[in-house]
């Protein structure tokens, strides 16, 4: 017992003197007999299941202290670093930016890798910050363009080196070419270009992807498709009614020292309530849409006017010239009369005929919608019927006389 007891006091010594070399003999004996150490410790833990759970809770809660202590030494660590990072910028600054400088490879690492593995991120925020200050951009630009002239030629040499952009180019300056001379020919004014720049391309991209991407839209486009049709029917329709009313009302407001207001505005303020009314859905309409609805239904009852007084024109003086017919033909050879005295050649009776109706009618018919080239296609119309009309009557008695001589 006493030889044993020395001979582990020996052992535990020797340990104690060169643990480097017990250690090493451990890690021998283990990676020697990984599968007997596994089955012994196999057979322990079957033999002693209660044991082996309590030592593995122990080492977890072990484990756990561990990570948590670890843990708060980062985090003191961690705010010790931001307390002095915040009472020291300046040093900061310089501690980066001589680590910058001296590690300018890995810089030039971690950024590529970077770039590689968000592309698209990088390159959208390189935009959004050109498109934020368009005017520093160009500055940039041109700046980097001064310094790098030499760069630059070597750039347009090395694209224009494939033969199909320069072939390319080649057409596309003979074809404005072209196209200048033939302008000039024409006497027409050069074709005037609006150079965008990508921040305005990108813009317009995104107005562009917002609105036709916008999954409102279709309904978006069918309330005002609607609103805009029910607002031109309901003033076609009750135009002249509401005029009424809003003239009256313009004149009360007037007599009662409140501030005037346009009837129109007064009208498509009203006729716009009425038509919101009856639909069922506008939620999605917006001012701008209203007033485009507005500007819409303007110029239609404008049209719809000016045709009708157009329409009515025309009536009126086909009309008169059925009526005084008689009287128009006799002074329609009066004047290619004293025209061929006067050595001007004659015109058509038919023309002469609806000239002279034109006159006598056009001083009392409405008028106030309709222009010069309005006018002169009205008596185009009435020309046509005349001589449709003559030829009509021509036809006519030329049957009563075949059958005259037949009878």
């Amino acid at each position: 017992m006493n030889d044993s007891s020395e001979e582990a006091a020996a052992a535990r010594k020797a340990l104690a003197e060169h643990p480097s070399d017990e250690a090493e003999k451990r890690r021998q004996y283990v990676a020697a007999n990984r599968d007997r150490i596994r089955e012994l410790n196999r057979l322990w833990r079957s033999e002693h299941l209660d044991r082996a759970r309590e030592l593995n809770r122990d080492s977890m809660r072990r484990a756990a202290a561990r990570r948590h202590r670890e843990a708060e030494v980062r985090a003191r660590g961690r705010e010790r670093a931001k307390r002095w990072r915040v009472e020291h910028p300046e040093r900061r600054r310089e501690y980066q930016q001589r680590w910058v400088a001296d590690n300018r490879d890995k810089v030039r690492e971690y950024y590529n890798r970077y770039y590689e593995a968000h592309r698209d991120e990088v390159n959208a925020r390189a935009a959004a910050r050109r498109d934020a200050d368009p005017e520093r951009t160009k500055q940039v630009t041109r700046q980097w363009a001064e310094r790098n002239k030499e760069r630059r030629v070597e750039l347009q040499r090395n694209r224009r080196s494939d033969p199909q952009i320069y072939q390319s180019e080649l057409e596309a300056n003979a074809a404005a070419r072209r196209l200048k001379r033939s302008l000039s020919r024409a006497g027409l004014p050069p074709k005037l270009l609006h150079a965008t720049t990508a921040a305005e391309r990108r813009a317009n991209e995104r107005e562009a992807d917002a609105y036709f991407n916008d999954p409102a839209r279709p309904e978006h486009v069918r309330q005002f498709t609607v609103f805009a049709e029910s607002l031109t029917e309901h003033m076609l329709k009750s135009g002249a009614r509401m005029r009424e009313f809003a003239e009256a009302y313009a004149e009360t407001r007037a007599r009662m020292g409140l501030p005037p207001m346009s009837v129109e505005n007064i009208v498509y303020a009203r006729a716009v309530e009425i038509v919101a009314e009856r639909m069922r859905r506008v939620d999605l309409l917006i001012g701008r849409d209203v007033a485009a609805a507005v500007r819409s239904t303007q110029a239609e009852a404008t049209r719809f006017a000016r045709q009708k007084q157009f329409d009515s024109l025309v009536r009126t003086v086909v009309a008169h010239v059925q009526r005084n017919g008689v009287r128009l033909g006799v002074d329609a050879e009066m004047e290619n009369r004293a025209r061929s005295r006067r050595g001007i050649p004659s015109l058509p009776g038919e023309a002469l005929i609806a000239q002279f109706a034109m006159h006598e009618v056009i001083e009392r018919a409405p008028r106030n919608s309709l222009t010069l080239e309005d006018a002169r296609a009205a008596a185009r119309l009435v020309r046509l019927h005349i001589a449709v009309s003559k030829g009509s009557r021509r036809a006519v008695i030329d049957e009563q006389e075949r059958r005259r001589s037949l009878g």
